[in-house]
């Protein structure tokens, strides 16, 4: 059970982590080289989503073996870990409409007959656990598959919006616990994880990344900020996360997710010395055309997957079907 609401609110911090390397040249030079518009059609709104085969999802529905179910969404309140830091994004903000103490009193009686409660949510979309769509992230004025940055107005995004994704995200997980490889209960904050930090976990796990596979990488960021009771700087301060070169490795494998317990998957402070930020962003979303699933809450899964040894699992986790949207929130779904 999520402990979220005794986190306290977040507290921005102020970068200790040294930054070097990379400058935006290169990194559009390594976007342009990794690029897959065009790869299915000058409409594709998908990107690499198209790797999974109706024979991959049915595959994956093999490997229910014990009809465990482990969901990896944070609970949607005012304790989560958004701080304003990026894009003034908040936490969500739970209202009531109509309450029990409405119908105690008689008050709905004469209006429509019946006593009820009903409510709603005020969020941005990306504040909890969520998936970026397409249209999240701009390689200069352009977006996946070529289409112009323009197309996101003030209406939505009209190409590469997340609806597109609502019957797409259902297939064979893969959990690569880093931490755990590392013999860390958290890595820390500004620690690039590199491609042999994957291959290498991968192959401590006894398991395989497939093409089209989900991609779940566990820092150990998120436990350790639920049990200090606190987020800090979770909401776009330092964190560990994935280092630049892994857009190779992402782009080779050819996976169809990439997904984190951190804030925004790759490595913070950025390996950037212009002040381009998340580059590894730039390569990822725009180029190449991968989802990402960021801010999952995955200390059950962990747990169970360190006690059986098994890595690969059957996910859902579609989006809401928003309209034009550039992201979701989400409860993603592990079935063991």
């Amino acid at each position: 059970m999520v402990v979220q609401s005794k986190v306290k609110k977040p507290a921005v911090k102020k970068s200790t982590v040294k930054k070097k390397g990379l400058t935006r040249a290169d990194v559009v030079r390594k976007g342009r080289k990794l690029s897959n518009w065009g790869k299915w059609g000058k409409n594709d709104e998908l990107g690499v989503l198209n790797y999974i085969t109706p024979q991959d999802i049915v595959d994956a529905a093999k490997l229910i073996k014990k009809g465990k179910v482990f969901r990896l969404g944070l609970e949607l309140d005012e304790n989560g870990p958004q701080n304003g830091l990026f894009g003034g994004r908040w936490n969500p903000l739970h209202h009531m409409m109509a309450t029990g103490t409405d119908a105690a009193a008689g008050n709905q009686d004469k209006t429509v007959g019946l006593r009820y409660a009903d409510d709603f949510i005020n969020l941005p979309t990306q504040c909890a656990s969520q998936w970026d769509a397409l249209s999240h992230v701009f390689a200069g004025d352009k977006m996946w598959n070529g289409y112009k940055a323009t197309l996101v107005d003030s209406t939505g995004a009209h190409k590469n919006g997340i609806e597109k994704f609502a019957d797409k995200m259902v297939g064979r997980g893969v959990l690569l616990d880093v931490a755990k490889y590392k013999k860390k209960e958290r890595l820390a904050d500004g620690y690039g994880i590199t491609i042999n930090d994957l291959d290498r976990t991968a192959k401590s796990q006894g398991v395989e990344i497939k093409r089209g596979d989900f991609v779940i990488v566990n820092t150990g960021q998120m436990a350790d900020c639920l049990d200090k009771g606190e987020w800090g700087g979770y909401g776009g301060g330092d964190a560990p996360g994935l280092a630049f070169e892994t857009v190779d490795w992402i782009h080779e494998k050819e996976i169809a997710g990439i997904c984190s317990d951190t804030w925004g998957i790759e490595v913070r402070p950025n390996a950037t010395v212009d002040g381009t930020n998340q580059p590894w962003h730039w390569v990822t979303i725009p180029y190449i055309g991968i989802v990402h699933g960021e801010i999952w809450y995955l200390r059950e899964l962990v747990d169970d997957c360190a006690k059986d040894g098994v890595y690969e699992f059957f996910l859902c986790a579609p989006p809401l079907v928003i309209s034009r949207g550039t992201g979701s929130p989400i409860n993603p779904q592990v079935i063991k």
